[in-house]
């Protein structure tokens, strides 16, 4: 009987250091994954001085956390994954006259700071990436929905702002009208939890 106590013990030590050892990396309750499938950036622009027209980011990716119910952003965008419904025309915008995906493949927006500003309304203060040129960036986030369903826990977020594309270095059809230099940016995520 001493026996088995003798090998019993370090067999119960050693169980209750593994299990401690896997506890001491708490999970993160308050880290989301963007769905890429499911998340999407929208743009639009003024072509020629007559027509709009629009193009859209099929790959967005990065995570949102959630802390005391304001939300922080790390997004990501695939330049390569630009899409106006015309090979051509995605040809030019990944071209040096525009996005350059072979020297820049991804913009990126990084938040620093939120606060709630309405009902799940936030100011998100933070730094857009495009085209090789950093710029602070501050956007209107709104909550489009939060729920636990058979996929897990989901949140949901959209925003709407403007860039100047000349800051970020992309001059091309600016002087000449062919394109405006302020865009209309509408991103849509959709995230679940990690």
């Amino acid at each position: 009987m001493f026996v088995l106590k003798l090998i019993a013990l370090p067999i119960i030590v050693g169980l209750s250091l593994l299990t401690t050892a896997q506890e001491v990396e708490p999970v993160n309750e308050s880290a989301f994954q963007i769905d890429s499938v499911h998340s999407t950036a929208i743009f639009k622009a003024h072509h020629l001085g007559a027509g709009m027209f629009y193009g859209r980011f099929n790959d967005v990716t990065g995570s949102i956390r959630v802390d005391d119910g304001v939300p922080a952003f790390i997004v990501s965008i695939d330049i390569d994954s630009v899409d106006t419904n015309n090979t051509k025309l995605d040809g030019h915008l990944k071209s040096p006259d525009f996005f350059n995906v072979v020297e820049f493949p991804t913009m990126t927006f990084k938040s620093s700071s939120a606060k709630e500003i309405g009902d799940e309304k936030y100011e998100v203060v933070g730094e857009i990436t495009m085209h090789g040129v950093t710029k602070p960036l501050t956007v209107m986030m709104a909550k489009t929905g939060q729920v636990t369903n058979r996929r897990g826990e989901m949140i949901g977020y959209e925003t709407e702002f403007n860039i100047t594309r000349s800051d970020f270095g992309m001059m091309y059809g600016v002087d000449g009208g062919a394109l405006s230099d302020e865009i209309k940016v509408i991103v849509a995520l959709e995230a679940g939890r990690k």
